[in-house]
């Protein structure tokens, strides 16, 4: 489960900086990509703008989506078992090594 939802977690990040990027900016971005005049050819600025906009809202839904169940997910993954615990807790305790006691001469 855990490496379907990391998939699809990955996927939607790379598509969604790919529509980021093909967004109509100042100096053009992506949008003379698909040759030619871009996606132009086959809808209006207005059409593709409204595409793209909600194609990036979807996905940074997706996004977040799966961010949350990522973290629910594995949530309980990075905590020691209890017989773990213990074993470190028992090594910790003698591995200090004893101090020698010195006689003081008079």
């Amino acid at each position: 489960m855990g490496s379907v939802l990391l998939v699809i977690h990955l996927m939607t990040a790379i598509f969604l900086v790919a529509l980021i990027l093909m967004q109509r900016s100042s100096g053009g971005a992506l949008n003379g990509l698909g040759g030619g005049s871009g996606a132009n050819s086959f809808l209006t600025a207005r059409g593709t703008g409204n595409l793209l906009t909600r194609a990036t809202a979807i996905l940074a839904t997706i996004f977040f989506m799966t961010s949350i169940a990522l973290c629910l997910y594995y949530k309980g993954a990075a905590r020691p078992s209890a017989s773990l615990l213990t074993e470190t807790t028992e090594q910790s305790g003698s591995s200090v090594p004893d101090v020698p006691v010195v006689p003081l001469a008079e």
